[in-house]
């Protein structure tokens, strides 16, 4: 297979569009190795930002089957995408020397039986084009067949080429599972109205239409007709599937809908004895014909040619169906382990699967209910939003909410979930605009339904009103919030948890528009509600001590704010564990109120506790970890200690650039304070 026709094969393989396969091919040609982007384009043409932007999605469709392409900065993807692609070719097609092939075949087989045809053995090497892969299954085949000779089995391979083509005299095409496909999609919740984060916490143009040139076409074709039976090994391929029994065949037709990536395998799970044992035959079976590769413990992997011969079998199998909705139920099951708030150990053991998970979501989704594709797509979406790879969650969340365009059989629940969980994503990245519109929807959707009575109206209400609280339309969001707390108090009581939130949320409003005085009562309401309805020793009322406790801060009321931020902190260590993410955020204010009071020395190590419990905690790529290294940037800033500063503003603005976006506000925000910190230190 050549260089191009692979290249053909992965942009099939990966569901590329006409046009992003154009672009993708003109990419990574070899000739074009040396070209830029302008040259490029106008080869296609096409306008540059066009070319640009398709190479963008090239690599983001790339991305969501191989997760580690997704932590690339953005200068370095098509590099690394490129080096990806030579290693799989280099892997799939290192076709040997014959001296080399004959040796290869000599470590399979007993020396004495290729002795005495030696001459055989040759032309079986010739006939497998020198392919490693065809040459290690005909080695293994041979290894399982001690009295075949090698003659007979030139003549069975010969005899299967002749089969291929009298039933496909111009080759057999062989297809992917196709484009995206809108399938049909178990109901993801709708997000409730979270309590307020602790406060002190700071944070193209037009293209032409085109036509595709010939060799574009060509190109096209070539990716449909790449197995075709000329390498020898296909026909090595199907004389060791032939060779397995039915559990085995079926076994490796559903390890063939899995993506090109490893495969985590754990059969202790499986209760049913039987099943297990039946399992673990298939695996000891496809090894042994070198039709599975074992990488680890509990670890395998297809290569990706014997994938595709394998995907061949099942889709002209009657099971076919079966098989794949089979396989989307199984990743549905895994996608559900996946929590809205990850810990390094839930990224550790899901991260396998997510390439597998992202195989249905692409390419089974139509073997899925709409209400479970909406499940899936969403888990996904938590996976990557967890970690702070907005960019990597939003495809997921919208195409949730495409799927709600066309609501028939969805319910109300389904609808709103959606569109508040795509701009509860937006929200999370300053997005406001784009966040506000869905909030919208979310509000009249549920009021046309529900009636205005109603605590999902409320809820609706309430998200929307953050959003003008963000935006700093404080006059918009405040009669929003004062009927979300109406309308619970008339709906739960007085006496209700929803009623503290929305306390809350209002003082938190006065709070930001300065009407300290307006706020503080709301606090100690919410507080003397919490301690009545769950208790002193609970996480919300630790967050609605710091909230007080910041207030105070704001009015310089700094002796009465420490003791409610100390408490806080040790409230929630001894709830939540030293190892969370809200003891984190203790640290921080904490750290800050010894910074206003010039307890510079106190406030250096809570910060760096903060900033090492962030990074354990949410990776080293996370933006929460930049505010982190901002802080305590700012306070070398402060003490004059700028060597110490420099490196940490320059982290910081590093991975809000790469995760965020380099227009996004708190890189914005960032990028300022270095900028200025830049001017003090070194003018």
């Amino acid at each position: 297979m050549q260089w191009g026709n692979f290249l053909a094969k992965e942009a099939a393989t990966h569901g590329l569009s006409l046009k992003q396969t154009a672009a993708f091919i003109k990419y990574f040609k070899t000739e074009n190795l040396g070209k830029n982007d302008a040259q490029l384009a106008s080869e296609l043409n096409v306008e540059v930002a066009a070319f640009r932007k398709w190479m963008s999605e090239v690599y983001d469709k790339f991305a969501q089957n191989y997760p580690e392409l997704a932590i690339s900065n953005s200068r370095g993807k098509l590099k690394k995408l490129q080096a990806y692609l030579s290693a799989k070719y280099n892997s799939e097609l290192d076709v040997l020397k014959p001296l080399a092939a004959m040796k290869l075949l000599k470590s399979l087989v007993v020396r004495e039986r290729l002795q005495q045809e030696a001459w055989v053995a040759r032309r079986i090497c010739k006939f497998l084009q020198y392919l490693p892969l065809a040459l290690e299954l005909v080695g293994r085949y041979l290894d399982k067949m001690p009295d075949l000779s090698l003659e007979t089995l030139l003549k069975r391979l010969e005899e299967k080429r002749l089969e291929h083509e009298k039933l496909h005299p111009q080759g057999d095409g062989v297809f992917g599972h196709g484009e995206w496909g809108m399938g049909h999609g178990e109901e993801s919740p709708m997000p409730n109205a979270q309590f307020p984060k602790s406060a002190g916490d700071y944070p193209s143009p037009p293209t032409r239409e085109w036509s595709f040139p010939p060799t574009f076409n060509e190109a096209v074709v070539n990716a449909n007709s790449l197995m075709d039976y000329e390498s020898g090994l296909a026909e090595a391929f199907e004389l060791s599937w032939e060779h397995l029994d039915e559990n085995a065949q079926n076994f490796g037709c559903l390890l063939s809908l899995c993506a090109l990536a490893d495969i985590p395998l754990s059969l202790e799970t499986i209760q049913d004895e039987k099943k297990q044992q039946l399992n673990e035959k298939a695996i000891a079976d496809l090894l042994e014909l070198h039709l599975l590769q074992r990488k680890n413990k509990e670890t395998y992997r297809l290569n990706p040619l014997i994938r595709q011969l394998i995907q061949m079998k099942l889709d002209k199998s009657s099971e076919a169906d079966e098989t794949k909705t089979k396989f989307a139920a199984m990743m549905l099951e895994v996608a559900k382990l996946i929590p809205q708030q990850l810990n390094p150990e839930d990224i550790l053991n899901l991260t396998p699967h997510i390439p597998h998970i992202t195989e249905v979501a692409i390419h089974l989704s139509q073997y899925l209910s709409d209400k479970n594709l909406i499940t899936l797509l969403t888990k996904l979406a938590w996976f990557y939003q967890g970690q702070g790879l907005y960019q990597q969650a939003e495809p997921w969340l919208r195409q949730c909410v495409e799927i709600t365009q066309n609501p028939l059989g969805l319910e109300h629940a389904d609808v709103v979930a959606n569109l508040n969980n795509l701009a509860l994503l937006y929200e999370s990245t300053e997005r406001y605009s784009e966040a506000e519109p869905l909030y919208q929807q979310a509000l009249e959707l549920s009021k046309r339904l529900l009636g205005d009575n109603h605590l999902d109206v409320a809820t609706s209400l309430n998200n929307l009103a953050r959003i003008y609280e963000f935006t700093g339309r404080y006059s918009e969001a405040e009669p929003l919030l004062e009927e979300v707390l109406e309308l619970r108090k008339r709906l739960l009581g007085e006496e209700h948890i929803d009623v503290a939130t929305s306390l809350s949320y209002l003082a938190l409003l006065y709070e930001s528009t300065g009407r300290y005085s307006e706020a503080e009562p709301l606090y100690q309401q919410a507080l003397e509600l919490w301690k009545r309805l769950v208790g002193e020793e609970h996480p919300n009322v630790a967050t609605t001590l710091n909230n007080l406790a910041a207030l105070y801060c704001y009015t310089k009321r700094y002796s009465e704010a420490e003791p409610l931020f100390e408490q806080a902190l040790e409230l929630r260590k001894r709830l939540l564990g030293k190892e969370h993410i809200d003891v984190g955020t203790s640290l921080n204010n904490l750290a800050q109120l010894y910074e206003f009071t010039g307890r510079y020395n106190k406030a250096e190590p809570l910060y760096q506790q903060a900033l090492e419990l962030s990074k354990r905690l949410l990776g080293h790529n996370h933006p929460d970890v930049a505010i982190s290294l901002n802080n305590l940037a700012a306070l070398y800033r402060n003490i004059k200690r700028y060597r110490k500063a420099k490196p940490l503003f320059e982290q910081a603005l590093k991975i809000c650039e790469r995760t965020l976006g380099v227009n996004h506000p708190t890189t914005m925000t960032i990028r300022a304070n270095y900028a200025s910190f830049l001017t003090e230190a070194y003018h």
